[in-house]
């Protein structure tokens, strides 16, 4: 939202992972535990999981990323940083929103603000590095994680996707590191975009963000398929979320003119996807798309609809026009990507009230991640006080109904190297993540001879009721209890002293593998 947002994350070095997928096919035809297991990906107007259960994200921003701190704030208090991310999972925010901007992704970018008394594992580390232990403590809390294009500087928001210091290029090829960075991680489950494209500059000089007008340099959705499928080129597992502009027209009515033919209706910057039903975002993956809208109340900026006369019966046909009759339409799914208020005002708490009503109870509710934890957003607060560790107890009064636990898995274990019959390579296994039904592990793989291994493969055994979910960086299958990992055709080969660690998620009890061999 236009307000003060944040993000940071520094690409020192990326690790680039590519990953494949064994597809699993279902429908959504139960409900997931939490916020389910392995990738996530859409059915109609759902969120599902990899077996196919429905999954709802009921979550929250934590920002600081895209500020000149690049990192989280509240790193500077006496809670710390795990302390606040208990507090999140246990009031029922299974998702983190996690606002960046690319100052954030250059060599070299340091984080600021972090009080190295309380937080002394996160002394000397990059915004990258601190992102890292957050997804992987989320994780292990059996949280996700949305990565959010907040700007595209630290500087502010700007209406187009791109500034002279950022051109798509970077735009593009930074959502491309990161998703490599993060391929096989099934905590980060995909990319919004860019935050809060809006209009700029008097009809018809109009320069900024448009939806469906084919202006390459302003046309919001265009951009969107752009950037959606090179992330989808490099992660094919990833969600795409796509928000909407605040005018279609990418430019503000000329009120002046006299002419109310020429006023165009007009939304929430991010807000208004009124034109997506006719100008569909098209990536060239299936089942990866996502809506995600921004709502705001009048701490943010006073709507001419919170003076109807009808208020607040007259905001469900309001929230059906700009985004909600996608969902109703069974178009694609709403992660309603930022709503807050200060809630000063009655007008504000009967608009949050109506608004989780509309968004709907249950694991088949529309998914969303309030505005924020952080107490320091200057027009909505946050959930947090100003201490960063007690609670807005009237806020989370009205969002606890609608808010669905993570399900948090037990603490990473790791197995002894298992060595196969003298040979040249080894296999290392470690469970990586574990939660109700299921478990993430992680086999590596380590040439220790003096020469290459041609076609690199390596097997073992799980219990009998162990299933596979997914895999990646390796071609995984199961026949029975036994399992099989395969160098993929982009990495066939393993070098003397290369190892390669290959990455699934499996249902069933949590197990060690057995008479684990490679060849």
């Amino acid at each position: 939202m236009h307000l003060p947002k944040a993000a940071v994350a520094v690409l020192a070095t990326l690790v680039t992972a590519a990953t494949v997928a064994v597809a699993v096919a279902s429908t959504p035809a139960s409900a997931a535990a939490g916020t389910g297991t392995g990738y996530l990906r859409t059915s109609g107007n759902k969120i599902v999981d990899s077996t196919g259960a429905t999954v709802r994200l009921t979550g929250i921003n934590w920002f600081g990323m895209e500020t000149d701190n690049r990192t989280f704030h509240g790193l500077w208090s006496s809670n710390p940083w795990k302390g606040q991310i208990d507090k999140m999972a246990s009031l029922g925010y299974n998702t983190l929103r996690v606002p960046y901007s690319n100052d954030a992704l250059k060599p070299g970018a340091t984080a600021t603000g972090v009080n190295d008394y309380v937080n002394p594992d996160l002394i000397g580390l990059t915004p990258l590095q601190i992102l890292d232990k957050v997804v992987d403590y989320a994780g292990a809390k059996g949280m996700r994680i949305i990565l959010d294009r907040h700007r595209p500087t630290s500087a502010g928001q700007s209406p187009l996707w791109y500034v002279a210091a950022t051109p798509e290029s970077t735009w593009i090829n930074d959502w491309k590191a990161l998703a490599q960075h993060y391929a096989g991680n099934t905590t980060v489950i995909g990319a919004d975009l860019h935050n809060e494209p809006h209009a700029e500059g008097t009809n018809p000089n109009a320069t900024g963000a448009c939806w469906g007008c084919g202006d390459q340099s302003r046309d919001w959705r265009l951009a969107a398929e752009r950037a959606g499928n090179a992330v989808l080129s490099v992660n094919p597992n990833w969600l795409i979320f796509v928000e909407g502009v605040s005018c279609p027209s990418g430019g503000l009515s000329n009120v002046w003119d006299g002419d109310p033919s020429n006023d165009e209706d007009c939304g929430w910057w991010g807000g208004n996807l009124s034109k997506a039903g006719q100008f569909p975002v098209r990536l060239n993956v299936a089942n990866r798309l996502v809506y995600s809208p921004h709502e705001y109340a009048t701490s943010v900026y006073h709507q001419s609809w919170f003076d109807a006369p009808d208020y607040p019966a007259n905001l469900p046909a309001i929230w059906d026009k700009y985004w909600g009759y996608l969902y109703k339409q069974n178009v694609a799914p709403i992660m309603l990507g930022e709503f807050g208020t200060t809630l000063a005002s009655n007008v504000d708490k009967v608009w949050l009230q109506e608004l989780m009503k509309y968004l709907g109870t249950g694991v088949n509710g529309m998914s969303f991640t309030y505005w924020s934890w952080n107490p320091n957003s200057g027009d909505t607060g946050g959930i947090a006080n100003d201490d960063w560790t007690t609670i807005n107890q009237p806020k989370q009064d009205i969002l606890q109904p609608y808010l669905i636990p993570p399900v948090g898995g037990g603490t990473p274990t790791t197995t002894p190297t298992v060595t196969p019959p003298p040979g040249q390579c080894t296999v290392t296994y470690k469970e990586t993540n574990a939660w109700q039904g299921g478990f993430q592990g992680e086999l590596t793989v380590k040439n220790t001879g003096t020469s290459a291994i041609s076609g690199w493969s390596a097997t073992w055994t799980f219990p009998s009721g162990v299933t596979l979910n997914n895999g990646w960086n390796a071609v995984v299958t199961q026949s029975g209890t036994t399992w099989t990992a395969k160098g993929p055709d982009w990495s066939k080969n393993l070098a003397p002293g290369a190892s390669v660690a290959v990455g699934f998620t499996a249902n069933g009890p949590s197990s060690q593998p057995a008479g684990a061999a490679c060849s």
